[in-house]
Formats: structure tokens, sequence, C-alpha cells
């Protein structure tokens, strides 16, 4: 694409729209604007200006004015993803929603909440439980901002009971790229008013139109919580489990897959201890119920179907505190393996895939000589595999010298995406595409569906100013 570069006369116009102290020029000052959270360099592009609108009409008057000048705006959240989603590799501007931070309104009757896109995950949480209620959404990164969930339909641990970020948008304010506003209805359970632009904005990574305003629909908070950790001997045997759980009728709040030996990676970041070392792998499994006793009768059945897979044990922690730690641990595997990885991979199988993926993901670790750590969620089907630049020789690692590790990396990369969508899998299923994955996309998708979505891009964004590059090239 041609974009225009910033003129002087294009700064001082936005500085007219967002304020002398909002307006981010020079290159130290923007560097922590030019990357995300993707392991690699590679992946990292200034933009020319930083802008940090304080309202919609703000944002909307910033759009206006790159679509009559034709630069790119990459819009920003907290900066958390792993695609590259928020990176402007076109330069134009970055417009960080940093400000725009605020929760609206905690609608208790209908159990709703209007936030902006700024608002952390973190204080969402906080404010939601102060009001006696519950968000059920927990993708990881509490640092994250809601825009930024949405825009990526964001899943993690409580997924398979209750669904991603789009089971809970009930309504959006998005700023289109020509700078038109559009309300998408809210705080509504049920809607079937023509086609659903609020479904498509979901997911959409900033590529269609700019989040200024979402309604969130909240929940009573569960009752009588239970945490089981059940570590086996194999991976193998672990996963396996999953699917005879789910097909017994019970429905876990999660059931997180675990191997082992990522575990002390987390903890030495922490300081926590995990309270079982046995075996090979684990499965986490978080529960709830009405009453003790159905929490007592739905752990007994889970433990029966673990054992008759030889399950070593199972452990209970229906302690506040011991829940808080098991949860902080697994939330912070990335970060532990992070200063050794190259890339975390999001690939998502049928569920009765999962075991076939990972014996295939073991074959390629040991036939390239590096570590593939993985974990996920077992019962959606979402696995994390992680390309490490690190071999495992029994029970020590060794650092791969660079050069190996590029060498091999690209190779193992198109084998793990393979496998999965031979498996009838995707590419994503929580992270995004962004940049990262975009090459990617040809595999699962025909022509005839890329140009459905590409003709979508150029019917909300003619001139392809709005996160231009993520996705797909047009």
């Amino acid at each position: 694409m041609r974009y225009k570069r910033i003129s002087d006369e294009v700064i001082r116009k936005l500085r007219e729209i967002v304020g002398e102290d909002n307006l981010i020029l020079g290159r130290e000052r923007m560097l922590d604007y030019s990357h995300d959270e993707f392991s690699l360099d590679w992946l990292r592009h200034l933009p020319e200006a930083v802008v940090k609108p304080k309202n919609t009409r703000e944002i909307s008057e910033i759009l206006k004015l790159a679509n009559k000048e034709n630069f790119p705006v990459t819009p920003r959240g907290g900066g958390t993803g792993l695609v590259g989603g928020c990176v402007p590799i076109f330069g134009g501007i970055v417009l960080s929603l940093e400000r725009m931070n605020r929760i609206l309104e905690i609608d208790k009757e209908n159990m709703m909440a209007v936030v902006e896109p700024g608002v952390t995950l973190m204080d969402f949480y906080q404010e939601v439980e102060t009001s006696g209620l519950f968000f059920p959404p927990h993708p990881g990164d509490e640092s994250a901002y809601i825009g930024g969930l949405i825009a990526t339909n964001a899943g993690g641990a409580r997924a398979v009971k209750y669904g991603v970020m789009r089971d809970f948008v009930k309504g959006l304010e998005v700023v289109l790229p020509d700078g038109r506003i559009l309300q998408l209805r809210g705080k509504l359970i049920k809607n079937c008013s023509g086609y659903s632009i609020l479904h498509l904005m979901i997911g959409s990574e900033g590529t269609l139109g700019i989040i200024s305003k979402a309604v969130i629909l909240l929940m009573p908070p569960p009752q009588n919580l239970r945490t089981l950790l059940i570590p086996y001997e194999s991976l193998h045997n672990a996963i396996k489990t999953v699917p005879q759980i789910i097909s017994s009728g019970i429905r876990p709040i999660a059931v997180e897959f675990i191997q082992n030996d990522v575990i002390p990676f987390s903890e030495k970041l922490l300081g926590k201890e995990w309270p079982c070392k046995k075996g090979e792998a684990s499965l986490m499994i978080i529960i709830d119920g009405p009453t003790e006793d159905e929490v007592d009768r739905i752990s007994e059945l889970i433990a029966d179907l673990c054992s008759a897979n030889d399950a070593i044990d199972v452990l209970v922690a229906d302690d506040k505190g011991k829940q808080a730690d098991l949860l902080a641990i697994r939330s912070n595997f990335y970060e532990g393996l992070k200063p050794n990885l190259i890339e975390i991979l999001d690939l998502t199988v049928p569920p009765s895939q999962i075991v076939n993926h990972i014996d295939r993901v073991c074959q390629i670790s040991e036939e390239y000589g590096v570590w593939l750590p993985v974990y996920g969620h077992a019962a959606d089907g979402n696995i994390h595999t992680h390309i490490m630049k690190l071999k495992k020789e029994k029970d020590r690692f060794r650092r791969l010298e660079e050069k190996e590790w590029r060498r091999k990396y690209p190779v193992i990369r198109k084998l793990l995406h393979e496998d999965c969508i031979e498996r009838g899998g995707v590419i994503s299923g929580e992270h995004g595409i962004g940049v990262v994955k975009k090459e990617y996309m040809s595999m699962i998708f025909d022509d005839a569906y890329l140009e459905l979505l590409k003709r979508i891009k150029r019917t909300f964004d003619p001139n392809n100013i709005l996160n231009p590059g993520k996705v797909f090239d047009l």
C-alpha cells in the first residue's frame, strides 16, 4: 500500500484533536508502541506519531483525518497480544485507547456492564465482583484491555463452560474508518434483526472499526468452587480422559492439560509452589455446583474416570487461596517460558484429535532436537505448543545456538500447522491472526472464502487505512 507520510500540518491537526499532552512524538517515547508481546525482535515497527483520544468524538475526528490524508491508523489496547496485531507495520499513527478506561455502568437489574475499551481486565474483575456479579472469561493476562479482548474474540480457560468473548458482548459502539459512528444494540439477550454487524466486529482485530464502548453480559457468581489437580505418568493418558469426562454429562468450568516440565519456570517467576510433582503431566479441572454435596458428587465421578485412565492421584483444592495459587501458576506458564521462547502457537483441533496432535508434537520434538512444551485447554481442543530455543536432555536443558534454532524454527512451525490442519483444526483459537499467522490463512480457507473476507474489508475500509497488513493482505 502507498500511504502518505505524516506531515507537519497533520501533526498540528492531531494536536488540536487530542491536545498537546496526548500526542507522542520522538523515537524514545514511541518505542513502547512499536511492538506487542510477540517474542522475536523482527516484529517491531515505530509509528510516526501516537495519539491518545479521550472519547468517541476524538476517535472519529482522527479517522476522518486519516481517511482524507491517506495515512494508516493502528488501534492499540494493552499491547498484550502475541501475533503483532497492534504493531504499526506501515508507520502512520498508533491510536492508543489507554485514556478511555472508564466503567460507565454496572446494571445489576439486567446484569450488564457498559465499559470503555481501555478498561483493564483486572479493574473490570474487581468492579464486577464488588457488585456481586461475575464475568466468566479468563484469557490470562489481566492487564489486557476489554477492547482488545473483544477485537480478538479472546477465550481462555473457562471457555469450556461459559464460552468466549463473543458470548458476552451484547452491544458495541464502533467508529468506522471514515469516522462514522455505529451504535450496535446492547442490553439485549436476543436479537435477530438483520445481519449481525456486532458479531462481525468481534474478532475483526481492529481492521473494520475501532470499538469505543461495549455492553458486556455478566452472571451471578458461581457457588462452591473446587479445583482438582490430577497427575498422570503419561500426557497421552491425561488427555484421553477428557472426552470421557465431557461425555459423562459433566461440564467443568475449565479443563487444563499441563506438561509438568513447564511448571518450574512459572514457580520460579512467581515464588509459588505447585502442590504435586508426580508424573509427566497433569489435568487441572475447575468445577462448581449449587451445593457442596453436588460438587462432591461431581468430584467423585471425575476421580473414578481419571483413575480408570491410570491417574496417579486426585488432589483437591477447595480453599480460595490454594485455588488462586494454582490458577496464577497456570496463567504464568507463558511468562515463565518467554526468556527462551521463539513462538507460542495457538492451534485448535477437534477435541478428539488432541491426543494425536500432541503425539505428533512429541515426534517432531524428538526428530529436530528442540523442546516443544505443550499445555492448553483440553475440553475445547486449544493447544499452546511452544517452540523453544532449548533442547531437553534428560533432566536438564541446553540452549541452542542461534544459527541452529533459526534454521529449525520455520520447518517445525510449518510441520505443526500442517498436522493441525490435516486433523480438521485451525491456526488460532484465541490469540488472533495479526501479522504472525496470516501466511497460513490460505491453508485453512479456499480462495472464495478469502475473497469474501477481503470484500468485507474493502466495504468497511475502502482506503485500507485501519490496521492494514493484519489477518490477510489486500
